[in-house]
């Protein structure tokens, strides 16, 4: 089983500097799948003139396998064809999981009534009889490329609200709702696969001092410079996010209480060396830590793991500050403190 790229047109067109050339890198891959040899030519010298750049099957296996390209967006199908025959193709590509839109031409003889609605329920997005016209097809091809391009925008829409949504705007971390979500499914996966979950709880020593001091936006900037150290500091999939005011909170799968001291600290050094100029003066900044772990509780939750965090974080303060401290199991009890202010020592 083969797939083969069109060969390249022969003069002008196969200029790689020409209006062609360039029409070909911007136009989406369109499949061509015609079992019939030479009206498969016919179609292909077509859409390469028009500067697409295409993939050739020769049946309905192949088609399959080319529409696996994250590169092809439009797909000019016949109906008829050995192995899978395009409705087919046209019912699995609709029941795919959803990634970027793939728009389907269907190409047949039939042309009752009867027919072409069968194609449309089966997902193709256009149909059209045999023998093709092409300046028509050509038409088509432009309706199908605006749909394309309209459903990437959309996407990128979707994806800016989610991130607007569960994202802090001044860090760029995951925000309060988010990160706890996170907490939640780690510690439910890691009570199915018998892993640990650990979290970190980061406080800015005298935080409020530093606002009271030099103003909210000298604050703003030691925020960020300390989401640049801590995100530094983690492994790739572990998970940071602003619990609230100065609080960040990292969840971190498959780690133990001792590999998650190992990480603290180097976020507490990290923090600890980076200090900050403001009205020609150096700000320092220091970092207190509280650590805990689901392998120190009976039955790990999400509250009880916040709240035996927050119970180190405070040692951690109380017992002067730029350190880091660790938590075994303490009774449970409610986390969520949303609205109250919270009393570490600053």
């Amino acid at each position: 089983m083969t797939i083969r790229t069109a060969d390249k047109p022969r003069g002008p067109i196969a200029s790689t500097t020409g209006p062609a050339a360039v029409r070909r890198r911007n136009s989406p891959t369109i499949l061509v799948a015609e079992d019939d040899p030479v009206s498969g030519r016919i179609l292909e010298k077509n859409l390469t003139d028009w500067g697409h750049p295409i993939l050739k099957a020769r049946n309905g296996d192949e088609a399959w396998t080319a529409l696996q390209n994250p590169r092809v967006r439009i797909a000019v199908l016949d109906w008829m064809m050995p192995g899978m025959d395009g409705l087919e193709i046209c019912r699995r590509l609709r029941e795919r999981p959803r990634r970027g839109y793939t728009y389907v031409i269907l190409l047949t003889a039939k042309d009752s009534p009867t027919d072409i609605i069968a194609g449309i329920q089966a997902g193709a997005d256009d149909y059209m009889t045999k023998p093709v016209n092409y300046q028509e097809l050509r038409a088509r091809l432009q309706t199908g490329r605006r749909i394309i391009e309209l459903e990437d925008s959309l996407l990128v829409i979707q994806k800016r609200l989610t991130e607007l949504a569960t994202r802090d705007g001044l860090t760029s971390l995951w925000n309060r709702e988010a990160i706890l979500k996170f907490l939640e499914e780690e510690l439910e996966h890691g009570a199915r696969d018998g892993y640990a979950t650990s979290i970190i709880m980061i406080d800015v020593d005298k935080f409020k001092n530093i606002n009271d001091l030099h103003g909210h936006q000298t604050g703003d900037a030691v925020l960020r410079a300390v989401t640049d150290a801590v995100g530094k500091n983690v492994r790739p999939y572990d998970k940071v996010g602003r619990y609230g005011g100065d609080e960040i909170m990292v969840v971190l799968p498959n780690c133990s209480l001792y590999q998650v001291s190992k990480i603290a600290e180097r976020i507490r050094a990290s923090g600890a060396a980076r200090k900050l100029r403001t009205g020609g003066r150096s700000i320092a900044v220091s970092l207190s830590l509280g650590c805990t772990s689901s392998e120190c509780f009976p039955k790990p939750s999400v509250d009880g793991l916040i709240l035996a965090g927050d119970k180190a974080l405070y040692e951690a303060k109380r017992d002067g500050r730029n350190r880091v401290s660790l938590s075994d199991a303490v009774e449970e009890g409610p986390a969520f403190r949303a609205g109250k202010e919270r009393r570490h020592a600053r």
